[in-house]
């Protein structure tokens, strides 16, 4: 793995930021992921319902094919995680490797873990990394736990989309059907499914894998693009790729200064005699020392994205229980229970035991009471206190006789002293009016000068396609940087300079208002 080689811009994301990431990079190889879906898992499903048919229980078909989920999410897996790093398999490549690839964690996915609700993160940390025994769940935990929330909704959403593309190819049906005959043809169709007939169950498992096969690994993306953004926030891939890049600039730079330097260091008279460089013999560590540091590490990736330079020592493998343990990498809770002060009492008796029960109950229902109230009341003063929540500004010192004068205003024809009276604005406090008066004359006087109509309701984008009927220059210019302003204090609520007010009404009165007028 070189983080070098990545081929998306690495910054932290926002959870479903990853997901997006993660359905795009399947979009983008698709043709490498679905080719060699559809080459093993077609195959599967021939096989698994002639299987079934022969023992007379087709409808077992579609729950083994659904079952087998993880082991067609290698395929995605395998695609996307070489493909982030500038290798795209081919088909064959992908079907080959499919044999090794994430083997020994089959017997996981298939069996304890595969009603799990992250599985699409997880299997990245486990297939990807390598790790073994505490050290995998250790990464898991570190990787999964932030995100879990969000994992466990894209699978309810993934799984709910599954069974609108199952049902929707099962109604496509009753658009073949006259309309005076959709009720005849739908009982029709509930005899079919109740008979239960072969053909009938073989179509439904088509139908389910086909489903399977469109949404799967755009759920297997998903939870690559939540892994990877893991990786991105833990490991900080993006500085690290920064300061790479600078590493390199900064090698293209200093080069030539170094070439400089030999060509001038080998111009140098040399020395009558040079001094042999003193040099100090280690002692080699003893073998058993060796062998003791150097544990082996069974289905690491860490020899073969390092090299031989690993260092497995004491030191390293603290350090690396002290990051497990930063907060920020493990997030953790604290659970705080009530325990006895002296365990070896004599108990209670019965009666007490359920005296607190009945305490315990009361208690409970009471606060459920309370909160009930409270809800209530909320509810019932809402006129109160809801619009004060929802817009206090707006309503501070504004009648609604101020409103519809406004309305009016909007609608009323323009003056004929267009700058004088958005001045006249402008000094009474009132900036946002006075631009909107600047940017409606000047759009009835570029629609005067292009000889262009706008349909009603046209916003600024197409003001700015008219503007380009004009046959001047500066009157284009002219009229998209009013247009520019008036969108900064619609929008963004930013309101120019004063001087830059003025100069706006000076350029407009020259280039528009002065023309129109004459």
């Amino acid at each position: 793995m070189r983080i070098e080689d990545l081929t998306v811009a690495l910054r932290p994301r926002t959870a479903w930021e990853a997901v997006e990431l993660g359905t795009a990079l399947v979009r983008r190889h698709a043709g490498a992921v679905w080719t060699p879906w559809l080459l093993v898992s077609l195959p599967m499903l021939l096989l698994v319902n002639a299987l079934c048919w022969q023992l007379g229980v087709v409808w077992l078909a579609g729950l083994v094919m659904w079952w087998l989920k993880p082991l067609f999410d290698r395929i995605p897996l395998y695609v996307l995680s070489r493909a982030v790093f500038g290798h795209v398999p081919t088909p064959r490549e992908t079907v080959r490797a499919q044999w090794s690839f994430g083997r020994r964690w089959l017997p996981a996915y298939l069996l304890w873990r595969r009603l799990g609700p992250v599985r699409a993160v997880y299997l990245p940390v486990d297939l990807l990394e390598g790790g073994v025994g505490e050290e995998a769940r250790a990464r898991r935990r570190a990787l999964g736990s932030p995100v879990y929330g969000v994992a466990s909704l894209v699978l309810l959403v993934f799984a709910h989309f599954e069974v609108a593309l199952l049902l929707g190819a099962v109604s496509t049906v009753m658009l073949f059907a006259p309309n005076d005959l959709v009720q005849e043809t739908a009982a029709r169709m509930w005899n079919v499914f109740e008979s239960q007939q072969d053909w009938v169950q073989f179509t439904s498992n088509l139908l389910m894998w086909a489903a399977t096969s469109v949404l799967e690994p755009f759920y297997v993306g998903a939870g690559f693009g939540l892994y990877l953004n893991r990786r991105t926030e833990i490991e900080a891939w993006d500085i690290e790729m920064v300061l790479r890049r600078l590493r390199a600039r900064l090698g293209h730079a200093v080069a030539p200064l170094l070439l400089l330097c030999a060509l001038g260091l080998g111009v140098l008279p040399a020395r009558a005699q040079q001094e042999e460089p003193f040099v100090q013999e280690t002692p080699a560590p003893p073998a058993t020392d060796v062998a003791a540091r150097q544990v082996p590490r069974a289905e690491s990736t860490l020899r073969e994205v390092f090299g031989p330079q690993v260092v497995d020592d004491d030191g390293w493998r603290q350090a690396v229980k002290r990051t497990y343990e930063d907060p920020a990498v493990s997030p953790r809770r604290t659970v705080t229970q009530w325990v006895p002060k002296n365990p070896d009492s004599p108990r209670p008796p019965a009666d007490f035991g359920r005296l607190g029960e009945w305490l315990a109950s009361i208690g409970e229902y009471g606060l459920w009471i309370v909160v009930g109230a409270l809800v209530l009341a909320l509810l019932l003063t809402a006129p109160k206190w809801l619009g004060w929540i929802r817009d206090p500004e707006r309503r501070r010192g504004r009648d609604h006789d101020e409103v519809q004068r406004e309305a009016v205003a909007e609608e009323s024809p323009l003056p004929e002293d267009v700058p004088a009276a958005a001045r006249r604005l402008w000094q009474a406090g009132r900036e946002r009016d006075a631009l909107a008066l600047v940017y409606r004359a000047s759009v009835e006087a570029m629609t005067r000068r292009a000889q262009v109509v706008l349909v009603p309701g046209a916003t600024e984008a197409h003001t700015l396609r008219a503007s380009r009927q004009l046959s001047a220059a500066a009157d284009r210019e002219a009229f998209a940087r009013v247009v520019r302003v008036w969108q900064t204090a619609a929008y963004a609520h930013g309101l120019p300079a004063g001087e830059e007010f003025e100069d706006l009404l000076t350029q407009l009165a020259q280039r528009f208002w002065a023309g129109a007028a004459a």
